[in-house]
């Protein structure tokens, strides 16, 4: 992780194409992102990311202004909290509360993001992978497993249109310590309660309080897709849609869904399932007998 914080050090006034080698060298893997933008250049994104010189050099040489990003978890051996600014823009309320917690301590390198955030770098560690996660009340985001965030000297467009940079504001002081994220989002955002209903009767096989947590659990990406399948199987299950609501509502909230886009997931779901109906426009269908490759686990016995 040392390496990692030395890296941003040197690139914070650099060219994004020597910026981009530079962590390359350190052997830290990289990909393009769009121009003043967070959006990947590459087909598969952060799925793309490598350390190789070339192919770094090769990127950089086609798209010279393109913005730098590096891959989280596993990957790169970094993880990264992601700090939003208050409602009033100067103030990072959740974030306090974590700190003084003791949850969030021991950070590798801390950096300003173009809207006024942060960008907490810790070591990713070696016992077990962290998927990524969102808090949205919380404003804070976690970047583990199947994640990524823009570097030094990346620049984003405002809403006031200027671009603003990612700028190094620190590199810690203390030993850095991986950060436990599954502590840290329970404390952020607490895990829905078990919701018991007597109408609510899987069939045999189907945990219905295990596919909530799948669906709490699911990451940034992955959501939608997720939720349509679990509302797939409840549905599948003759399970009433209001019960269907019930469970995975407040788990797909949980997740980052907005309650409009969990509602209408869930429906298009029980539309999918009546042979009557067409695959709603827009969804991909889910498969029908596993859960994605994202999956923690499996949530049918």
């Amino acid at each position: 992780m040392a390496t990692v914080s030395n890296a941003l050090t040197r690139i914070q006034h650099l060219r994004l194409p020597d910026a981009a080698q530079s962590l390359a060298s350190a052997g830290v893997p990289v990909f393009p992102c769009v121009p003043g933008e967070k959006r990947p250049l590459t087909r598969r994104g952060f799925h793309d990311a490598t350390a190789d010189l070339d192919q770094v050099s090769a990127w950089w040489d086609r798209w010279p202004g393109a913005n730098l990003a590096i891959p989280t978890g596993p990957a790169s051996g970094i993880d990264v909290v992601d700090v939003d600014i208050g409602s009033t823009g100067s103030v990072f309320p959740a974030f306090q509360r974590a700190r003084r917690e003791g949850l969030v301590h021991g950070w590798a390198a801390l950096v300003r993001t173009p809207s006024g955030g942060l960008h907490l770098y810790f070591p990713a560690g070696t016992s077990r992978e962290q998927p990524s996660w969102q808090a949205p009340k919380a404003q804070i985001d976690f970047r583990g497993t199947g994640g990524y965030v823009l570097a030094p000297p990346s620049q984003v467009r405002q809403p006031d249109g200027h671009l603003r940079p990612y700028e190094l504001q620190s590199t810690g002081l203390v030993e850095p310590s991986p950060v436990d994220a599954s502590r840290l989002r329970d404390f952020l955002d607490p895990r829905p309660a078990p919701v018991h209903g007597s109408r609510m009767v899987p069939r045999r096989g189907l945990d219905m309080q295990r596919l909530s947590r799948w669906v709490a659990a699911l990451g940034e990406g992955e959501r939608n897709r997720g939720l349509f399948w679990a509302a797939c199987r409840l549905a599948e299950n003759n399970t009433a849609v209001g019960d269907t609501l019930a469970v995975l509502g407040p788990a797909a909230a949980h997740a980052g869904l907005r309650p409009r886009e969990i509602t209408t997931t869930i429906r298009s779901a029980y539309r999918t399932t009546d042979p009557a109906h067409r695959e709603p426009a827009g969804i991909e269908p889910a498969p029908r007998r596993s859960p994605p490759q994202q999956a923690l686990g499996r949530v049918v016995a």
